[in-house]
């Protein structure tokens, strides 16, 4: 749909749940602080938008882990990803059931379980994050093999700086007739291959 695989679903759907469900955990713990209804009623309507945003990011993301290219590192790394984001999402949908069931008639002993709960489950949103990062930003997750390929070859490549394009150290016109100044020298990341200004 929309020219969009699942891997492409997955990385539009997963933002805005996590942003959801942490609003939730800061609405409730400002709701215990301050004693507001209606920040208790924030939470619970976010908590709502969070677990079926959630839910529906970790059906884009299990559909994607059948379709990528990926090799064992990827697959070991996805797997805890996987796990990771299931109970996390469990632990949201709990919590968000319990409420509702007891419809908010909770003792404060229940109500700040709950709460602890809700802070567990944004320790695992987290590291469910950080899993997600590690796939993407260090195994290129989701990038087809022949594109990733592409792209190697284009850095390989290198480039050239049109006229005009160099970097903020460039000479100014005092430093161009002063031998005495220095300019810092123009330096590429390590691993980049030698090309001319």
């Amino acid at each position: 749909m929309l020219g969009y695989d699942a891997a492409h679903w997955h990385a539009v759907l997963n933002d805005l749940p996590a942003a959801l469900l942490l609003v939730a955990v800061l609405f409730d713990v400002a709701a215990a602080i301050t004693k507001r209804e209606s920040l208790m009623w924030a939470a619970i309507w976010t908590l709502w938008a969070g677990v079926i945003g959630g839910w529906a990011a970790v059906v884009a993301g299990k559909v994607a882990s059948n379709t990528i290219d990926h090799g064992a590192a990827i697959h070991e790394i996805m797997e805890k990803h996987e796990n990771m984001a299931l109970l996390t999402m469990a632990l949201f949908t709990v919590v968000l059931a319990w409420r509702l069931i007891r419809r908010f008639q909770m003792p404060a002993q229940e109500l700040a379980f709950t709460r602890m709960l809700s802070i567990v489950g944004l320790l695992g949103l987290v590291w469910t994050g950080v899993l997600g990062g590690r796939l993407m930003f260090q195994h290129a997750a989701g990038i087809p093999s022949r594109v990733l390929q592409s792209e190697l070859q284009n850095r390989e490549a290198g480039h050239e700086h049109q006229p005009g394009e160099e970097h903020d150290h460039a000479a100014t016109d005092s430093t161009k007739t002063d031998t005495t100044k220095t300019t810092a020298p123009h330096t590429h990341p390590p691993g980049s291959p030698p090309h001319s200004h």
